[in-house]
């Protein structure tokens, strides 16, 4: 009995011969737990592509960030990362409220190296858990089901340049996100970013996407 697959992966393994070499795959490489050398990958990633499901059933996937470490294994079978400030539609958060099902993908774009995990999430709000990541407005505590390595033949390489200056660090003030600045916005932020931008001033929404188009660091 397979853990991974279902009748339609079936059907196009035996279609394209490929069953035995799926079965082989899911043996040596999918684990229900996370081992010693996926936890110190999962750890020493700054960054990892989440899916999840919104109230229509249809999958989303978004970009996750943070510095080494923001996501942590807390033990063999269970994870957890931190929400940070967003855009407002906590859309990632609020499929997870809905749904607790979710794909995680790790990847080094240097070496290179990927790793694929599944579980299900829950939405922490308070508790002991909040203390570790600094600024975190929620964290998602993941009860993993399955772990594998991928193959990284496909994987493009690539060098880190800078780590993102919004990164919420111990020691530092997390800068204001400078979208929050748009003159069309200020009628909707929330009292301490209202503050923020008094002290920053405003932009227009030209500026803000000349400095998306150039590259600029300060988005």
């Amino acid at each position: 009995m397979s853990r991974l697959y279902g009748p339609q992966h079936r059907e196009l393994q035996d279609r394209f011969e490929s069953r035995p070499m799926a079965d082989r795959i899911e043996l040596i490489a999918a684990k229900a737990e996370i081992d010693d050398m996926a936890k110190a990958f999962i750890e020493s990633r700054d960054m990892f592509f989440l899916s999840s499901i919104d109230h229509n059933g249809r999958p989303t996937v978004s970009y996750k960030g943070g510095d080494p470490g923001f996501v942590r294994v807390l033990d063999d079978k269970t994870l957890a990362f931190p929400s940070y400030d967003g855009n407002g539609m906590y859309f990632s958060m609020g499929n997870i409220a809905g749904n607790p099902e979710i794909g995680c993908l790790f990847i080094d774009f240097e070496r290179p190296f990927r790793l694929r995990l599944q579980g299900r999430a829950a939405l922490v709000k308070d508790g002991p858990l909040m203390h570790h990541f600094k600024e975190a407005e929620l964290v998602v505590r993941v009860a993993v089901t399955d772990v594998w390595m991928n193959c990284p033949r496909y994987v493009h390489r690539y060098k880190k340049e800078t780590a993102s200056r919004y990164v919420p660090r111990a020691g530092t003030d997390t800068p204001l996100c400078e979208w929050k600045r748009i003159d069309g916005l200020q009628d909707i932020l929330r009292p301490g970013e209202l503050a923020a931008v008094e002290k920053a001033g405003t932009i227009s929404q030209d500026e803000w996407m000349g400095h998306v188009l150039a590259g600029d660091d300060k988005v």
